[in-house]
């Protein structure tokens, strides 16, 4: 088996000319701030085709130190910060609460894009994560009213029967609330830019938060 993954991992390719087009990117030509650049590339991973670019990952620290991470929506993106949520008795909701801190990643390999961004961390005022919840799908509310998130689960079939009537409920009330439900929001400290390139070339540009205003500077890939 092990041999058999190897020869697999052999035969995979990054950034295959078939599904990837590797757009130029000039950091000097960048703009003073990170939002308007994400909301630049963001639109053109979208128009591009890639699948779930709203999809990150979130990076936290664990109570024992070690880190943690796990794929999670983005909600939104303003000057306040880059927005998620989450239970705030779920795993990543206690690790948030001890280590206020976060990383995100977002990866679009349809372009050869990546950005990062890390910052501290600060939770929304309720009624703001409720409004950002009733306007999800009923799916999202019937999940979020499950509740439970990272609590160890007896069997399927408890599962299916909290979630049968977290269902009903949501239908039946499209405004209930979830009262554990949090809206984070994470205002960067840090935002890098990485652009791939077929020569290896890659282009990296960090901004880095320096009192109301940014610095930017480019890094060897």
């Amino acid at each position: 088996m092990a041999k058999d993954l190897h020869e697999l991992l052999r035969s995979l390719r990054v950034w295959d000319p078939e599904v990837t087009a590797l757009p130029p990117f000039a950091p000097e030509e960048a703009p003073a701030e990170p939002l308007p650049l994400f909301t630049d590339w963001f639109a053109e991973a979208v128009a591009a085709g890639e699948r779930e670019p709203h999809t990150m990952t979130l990076a936290t620290v664990g109570e024992d130190g070690l880190p943690d991470a796990r794929i999670v929506m983005l909600h939104g993106v303003d000057a306040d910060g880059w927005a998620f949520a989450t239970h705030i008795t779920s795993r990543k909701g206690r690790q948030l609460a001890a280590r206020p801190h976060a990383a995100l990643t977002f990866y679009w390999p349809v372009l050869g894009r990546q950005i990062r961004v890390r910052g501290p961390v600060v939770s929304a005022p309720s009624e703001e994560a409720q409004a950002d919840l009733h306007a999800r799908s009923t799916g999202a509310l019937a999940a979020a009213l499950t509740g439970r998130q990272s609590e160890v689960l007896a069997s399927a079939e408890e599962l299916a029967r909290a979630s049968q009537a977290a269902w009903e409920h949501a239908r039946a009330n499209p405004t209930a609330r979830s009262e554990t439900w949090t809206l984070y929001r994470l205002r960067p400290d840090e935002v890098e830019f990485f652009q791939g390139d077929d020569a290896r070339r890659h282009a990296r540009l960090r901004y880095r938060r320096s009192g109301q205003s940014w610095a930017r500077e480019q890094l060897w890939p």
